[in-house]
């Protein structure tokens, strides 16, 4: 767990289509809106949540995962044992969550970590019957991975994702999942926030935030609203003590429909809109002087040539207020409101400029893949041995979670094993000089230490300030 951040392991089912689960269906229906209404006497204070329960228990599951590392035996122990020195030994790592079906032939949402790096997945349904589970889509930008077990042609209970439900804070809402291990669970509590985008590990996220009591074992788990219908994943929980402290946040049902719907359609990866511009919220200071009445939005500081933004017509010093109807009050919010759109949809951006609101229209793009990634592990007698580098687009820093306006050039991604490791270069890492001769590519790059040799000159840019040195190799 990070710091007071717990990210919790869990088991879910979601379901994409209707009860019946229809094995042909490739989409996810949308769902009515259901009438909102408080408690309006004590009969109805001692209502249950047992019809809630009743039909999304049978599509929750329990996701487990295991991997066998290598590691080295304690010298100790290794001497008395009798060994020769560098004796090692296969240890199990393992990690269980929660999850829930969403399509009736198998298909499963949990969450990323919940599987990362694993090599055996095991799923348990709600009999208790265990399937092994293949991945058909890991998304490590929003935490989620969509799972696929062997049905042999049975029809499994699934539970419908609602994208469309206009969540409100108070809404009551069900956690479900297996915390803990002690077996399948579900507390209640009400969303307690929406569109939290500073908050959590993903990279892509506006989080809905509840006080269901959500704990280790949760993560994968849907929040359930009270139609049993998924409007979330549980991911994690901010914690002191690594419990729940009522404090939880889900996936939002737009996200976890993205990723399934993907995975359905045959992709590997999500590609996602991009904006394609940088900017910080909007202060109680800019606000005043831009004639806002209100701090809100996120005034733009910088635009990506050529990017669907840029085209759109927005420029540096204008605010952006909302994307397609949606709120934008910092730069986690945008990236979240044009990443659910699909590529090629039309999607409004209201911005405030020169005292006055105005709405703009742009294309949802994919982040540019120019110039081409050309990935290249060095190797050899040069400064870059064992270092794995790539050409710096948008794409692939959204690829990679890095700032995309930190420049173009040669991005250090990887350190293995070789001179480059002993040097001390770090994965993030420009390499901008060799030799006094600029390089711009990683091509340029493997050209510049093709001719050996054991004095080097090297300029690499780290955090944004210039660092020269010279070594010897």
């Amino acid at each position: 767990m990070r710091s007071y951040r717990a990210v919790l392991p869990a088991l879910a089912l979601l379901a994409a289509c209707s009860p019946q689960g229809p094995s042909k269906a490739q989409s996810i229906p949308d769902l009515a809106q259901p009438t909102r209404r408080a408690p309006s006497d004590p009969m109805s204070m001692k209502a249950s949540f047992a019809p809630v329960v009743k039909k999304a228990a049978p599509a929750i599951v329990n996701v487990a995962s295991k991997r066998v590392v290598r590691q080295r035996v304690d010298p100790f122990w290794d001497f008395f044992m009798g060994g020769g020195g560098g004796a090692t030994r296969d240890q199990v790592q393992g990690s269980l969550g929660s999850g829930a079906i969403v399509r009736a032939d198998g298909v499963i949402i949990t969450n990323h970590h919940n599987i990362e790096n694993m090599s055996d997945i095991t799923v348990q349904l709600a009999d208790r019957r265990e399937f092994p589970a293949t991945v058909l889509l890991d998304d490590p930008r929003s935490d989620l991975a969509v799972l696929k077990i062997d049905t042999k042609g049975e029809k499994l209970p699934v539970i419908a994702i609602d994208d469309q439900e206009q969540l409100e804070v108070g809404d009551l809402v069900l956690a479900m999942g297996n915390p803990f291990g002690v077996g399948q669970t579900v507390t209640n509590g009400i969303v307690s926030a929406l569109a939290r985008t500073d908050v959590g590990a993903a990279e892509f996220g506006s989080y809905i935030q509840t006080d269901a009591s959500i704990n280790p074992g949760n993560s994968g788990g849907p929040l359930v609203d009270m139609d049993g219908d998924l409007i979330g994943i549980n991911t994690f929980i901010i914690s002191r003590s690594g419990s729940s402290s009522g404090v939880g946040f889900a996936i939002p049902a737009a996200v976890v429909k993205q990723v399934v719907n993907t995975a359905l359609g045959g992709g590997h990866s999500v590609v996602r809109p991009w904006l394609g511009v940088k900017g910080q919220p909007v202060t109680g200071d800019i606000a005043r002087s831009l004639g806002l009445p209100a701090p809100r939005g996120v005034v733009i500081s910088d635009v990506y040539p050529g990017g669907s933004a840029d085209r759109a017509g927005i420029r540096e010093g204008d605010v952006i207020l909302s994307i397609d109807g949606q709120a934008v009050n910092d730069e986690g919010g945008g990236a979240f409101a044009i990443g659910t759109h699909k590529i090629g949809d039309r999607v409004n951006v209201v911005i405030h400029r020169g005292g006055k609101e105005q709405t703009l229209s742009l294309r949802a793009e994919a982040a540019p893949q120019t110039p081409a990634k050309d990935e290249r592990t060095l190797r050899g007698r040069n400064p870059f041995d064992g270092a794995t580098v790539v050409n710096l687009s948008p794409a692939v820093a959204q690829e990679l979670g890095v700032d995309p306006f930190a420049g173009r050039g040669v991005l250090v991604t990887k350190i293995g094993q070789g001179f480059a490791l002993d040097a001390g270069l770090r994965p993030g890492d420009f390499i901008r000089e060799v030799n006094g001769k600029a390089v711009g590519t990683t091509a340029e790059l493997q050209s510049a230490t093709s001719s050996g040799g054991s004095t080097w000159q090297v300029t690499i840019e780290r955090n944004g300030q210039r660092i020269t040195a010279r070594l010897r190799t």
